[in-house]
């Protein structure tokens, strides 16, 4: 078979990969991150049906990143030997039983235990996808794939404020206040999703009866062939759990870290900054889609031209900076139209470093030590999660300024730039930590 044939077969079967498997997991991403902005939402009424301040009520939805960060390793790992199609079930079920039981909080206490249990129930979700593509795509592909999967979050966002805006000003519909509307209708999906995953998800694409023989057979020695390469630059380890000692895994976490504050900590003020101009909740929750809308636009688009070269970590740099450039703009510019425009130009910048930070950690993790390192960075990393929900409320408290807390993502889009300038000066490959702080071969 000649090259140019060769090249048009590869790139008709991972398109039809990619219609047959990116539709259903970013549906799974979307769920998810209704569920997980509901929380913002919920809050402009919660904290007075429970009596609980700023600072108390964002304690308790960090909980949800302890939870997460306590249970992603072993989760993942249980994917890997389970398989997606069950263990990704039993995510989807477990989350959206407790987002339900959330609408039945009596107290701060158990507000506290279900956000934990939440966290612990959605845990390896994320990095089970991220794995699980490395499974079905090679790695020029990947960055277009976690484009489209990372458009879930940003379509979560669009679809769910306008849902959770609308749902609070619905109280007393089936005896419920609207902050308990919120997480009984943001939970039945996922529960409703469950049977899908379980039935509609392949394992891998050995057990794919939409492949033929030959499609296997190649996409089993491309596969196995990158997994040789990465295992000629990754230290030897003699189990995959020794994984979350290699330095280059703690470093590339502290790097994630900073994208993860910068996200949540935009992804749960924007509501309560946006219900400072004087809008109702409905109205809240329809401008709220404007910044997550051109996220997605992007993320629909872009990541698809940064496959060749280093262009994914370039494209992080210039995402970063003018990401910094943005939310700063949001906290100086005098008018709440020109700070709102500047929020929403910020938020594409933040969402398109997801898919090409992705990029980076399979260049040297592979096979189960993938399943363990990927899932061991997001859940370190999103201890950016819990550090956000806290520091978010606590600067507003502090300065009394609902526009402050924009400075915090600001702040990690300079960090998150200058250790991207140190990938490219060693080509875009991670490497071995230099005193904890993520560098590349």
């Amino acid at each position: 078979m000649n090259t140019a044939t060769s090249v048009i077969d590869e790139s008709r079967l991972i398109n039809r990969l990619a219609l047959r498997l990116m539709p259903l997991l970013g549906v799974l991403y979307l769920v998810a991150y209704i569920d997980r902005s509901n929380i913002s939402f919920a809050k402009l009424q919660m904290l007075g049906s429970l009596g609980l301040s700023e600072v108390a009520y964002g304690l308790g939805a960090s909980l949800f990143f302890i939870g997460y960060l306590l249970f992603e390793v072993p989760s993942n790992v249980l994917l890997h030997k389970y398989g997606a199609p069950k263990w990704m079930a039993r995510i989807m079920f477990t989350w959206g039983v407790v987002t339900i039981l959330l609408a039945f909080t009596k107290n701060a206490t158990m507000f506290y235990v279900l956000r934990f249990l939440l966290g612990a129930s959605e845990a390896g979700l994320y990095p089970g996808v991220i794995y699980y593509l490395t499974l079905w795509f090679p790695q020029r592909h990947r960055v277009r794939m976690l484009g489209y999967f990372t458009v879930g979050s940003s379509l979560g966002n669009m679809v769910g404020a306008p849902i959770c805006g609308w749902l609070l000003d619905k109280s007393g519909l089936f005896g419920l206040q609207g902050w308990q509307l919120v997480f009984v209708v943001t939970g039945i999906p996922s529960v409703l999703l469950t049977l899908v995953v379980l039935f509609c998800l392949p394992a891998a694409p050995r057990e794919a009866t939409f492949l033929t023989d030959d499609e296997k057979s190649w996409l089993t020695r491309t596969l196995d062939s990158e997994s040789a390469q990465a295992r000629k630059s990754a230290a030897r380890h003699t189990t995959p759990l020794a994984v979350l000692a290699e330095p280059r895994v703690i470093g590339m976490a502290l790097y994630y870290m900073m994208l993860s504050i910068s996200v949540y900590g935009v992804s749960y003020w924007l509501p309560t900054l946006v219900k400072g101009f004087g809008v109702s909740n409905t109205t809240n929750g329809f401008l709220n889609i404007i910044p997550w809308l051109l996220a997605t636009i992007v993320l629909a688009w872009l990541p698809s031209k940064l496959r060749a070269g280093n262009r994914a970590v370039i494209a992080m740099l210039a995402s970063a900076l003018l990401g910094m450039m943005f939310f700063l703009s949001s906290v100086f510019l005098p008018t709440n139209t020109l700070r709102f425009v500047a929020l929403c130009f910020g938020a594409p910048c933040m969402y398109l470093l997801i898919p090409c930070f992705w990029t980076l950690p399979p260049k040297f993790l592979f096979g189960a030590r993938a399943a363990t390192g990927i899932a061991a960075i997001n859940s370190l990393g999103n201890i950016g999660g819990f550090i956000a929900q806290n520091l978010v409320p606590f600067v507003k408290q502090t300065t009394g300024s609902t526009r402050a807390p924009m400075l915090i993502p600001a702040a990690c889009m300079l960090i998150f730039a200058l250790v991207t300038i140190f990938v490219l000066r060693r080509g875009g490959r991670p490497s071995q930590s230099v005193n904890g702080a993520a560098v590349a071969e």
